[in-house]
């Protein structure tokens, strides 16, 4: 599954053949350069690494730097590893012509970050207690978490309060709507996991 780094640029909608109107998500997918190769006979296993997105190079390591020069590019700022396209060699670039309108792709991000959040919101719970006979501090409070003496215990895995999002998310079976070759622009049906401008992985 060969795939591309890009950035979230937003939501907008668009209309298909019939008229209807569709929730669409705009990336800017590329261009990402091929930084190196990796063969079974060198590091036991194969693949293809690339980068996207340029970093000034004072930021950048003098190993770093070295490792791009082989590539003949300037310093990237996100770089990972995706499956082989057999065509394409160290410093070539991959576009979003990866990509052909009515496709289907996988969509990767980090979720947006939420912070410590309660039941309601993380799980959607109802809460418990009345609204009202001078009930005002148990709306949102998550009620029972375990049985009595038996087990004597809270079991593994209970909903509760805690940290929400911020976690790797992948949105299966995306729909690519448009490709925008001359902009690096790819336009896909539905959501995608981030903010505007998080970088995402597009994998065909």
């Amino acid at each position: 599954m060969p795939g591309l780094l890009g950035k979230k640029v937003g939501m907008t909608s668009v209309y298909n053949e019939e008229g209807k109107n569709i929730p669409c998500t705009v990336i800017e997918a590329g261009p990402c350069v091929v930084t190196q190769l990796k063969t079974e006979e060198t590091d036991g296993y194969s693949a293809m690494q690339i980068a996207f997105e340029d970093k000034k190079e004072k930021h950048v390591k003098a190993a770093e730097r070295g490792h791009f020069k082989k590539a003949n590019t300037v310093p990237k700022r996100n770089v990972i590893e995706v499956d082989v396209v057999e065509d394409k060699k160290v410093g070539d670039e991959i576009n979003v012509d990866l990509f052909e309108e009515g496709s289907w792709v996988d969509v990767s991000g980090i979720s947006k970050g939420k912070g410590f959040q309660g039941v309601v919101k993380r799980h959607g719970f109802s809460g418990v207690g009345d609204a009202t006979h001078g009930q005002h501090n148990r709306l949102r409070a998550p009620g029972a978490i375990g049985a009595g003496s038996d087990p004597s215990r809270v079991f593994k895995g209970t909903r509760m309060a805690g940290q929400m999002g911020n976690k790797k998310v992948t949105t299966l079976n995306l729909k690519v709507v448009k490709v925008y070759p001359e902009k690096n622009i790819l336009v896909v049906k539905g959501s995608v996991p981030g903010a505007r401008g998080s970088v995402v992985l597009i994998k065909n």
